[in-house]
């Protein structure tokens, strides 16, 4: 299953997280619909607003690598369910439409699936400046 590799992908990116402050570690994969697979990871910088969340890091993957759409974005982290921050709900809903998966996970059996709607209702777009 699919939420098995990328699980196992957002675990492998989760152990890599540099949390030398909050010592909070987040892992995620992103899967395009070209079906490539981008890992991220947090990472922290002492002066905090440099900082940038697992999601960032996997989509600007993406995006450097010539894809603009997320088909599926999976995250974990270091508690319960791990959710995207505000920052994070708006950059995935920048590159996600209404079939856009977003799983939240504590392990493999253990997820909730959303779209961009449920998580960031009434959010920013393009549409919003005319683009």
């Amino acid at each position: 299953m699919e939420i098995n590799k990328m699980y196992k992908i957002a675990l492998q990116y989760k152990q890599n997280a540099y949390t030398p402050y909050s010592n909070y570690n987040v892992g995620c994969c992103v899967k395009d619909t070209d079906g490539n697979y981008f890992g991220g990871c947090n990472i922290e910088n002492a002066s905090f607003s440099p900082t940038i969340c697992a999601e960032r890091t996997a989509i600007s993957k993406m995006v450097s690598e010539g894809c603009k759409l997320i088909d599926t974005i999976l995250i974990i982290g270091d508690s319960d369910f791990t959710y995207p921050c505000g920052v994070c709900r708006q950059v995935i809903k920048e590159f996600s439409n209404e079939d856009t998966r977003i799983i939240v996970a504590r392990n493999e059996k253990d997820f909730k699936i959303y779209n961009i709607e449920e998580l960031l209702p009434h959010g920013f777009s393009g549409d919003d400046v005319n683009v």
